[in-house]
């Protein structure tokens, strides 16, 4: 799996997901807006661990740099 995602890319997902945790847990977002968020933030969290994002790949798009993704395939 080639990755897709560069480290801006990664530390934004990061900062949503921790902002869709943090309006989970005060009670700012409840029922099923708020597991919506939950289930996006362990998205986001999962992709940005991995480097891929399934979605970029469906688009063609790539927002990792060259030299980081030659890296990762060899």
């Amino acid at each position: 799996m080639k990755k897709n995602m560069g480290t801006t890319d990664k530390i934004i997902r990061l900062l949503m997901a921790s902002i869709f945790i943090g309006l989970f847990i005060t009670d700012t977002v409840v029922g099923t807006a708020g597991v919506v968020l939950l289930i996006l933030a362990g998205i986001f969290i999962l992709t940005s661990v991995v480097s891929f994002c399934p979605m970029y790949s469906f688009f063609g798009a790539n927002t990792c740099n060259k030299s980081a993704n030659e890296t990762a395939t060899k």
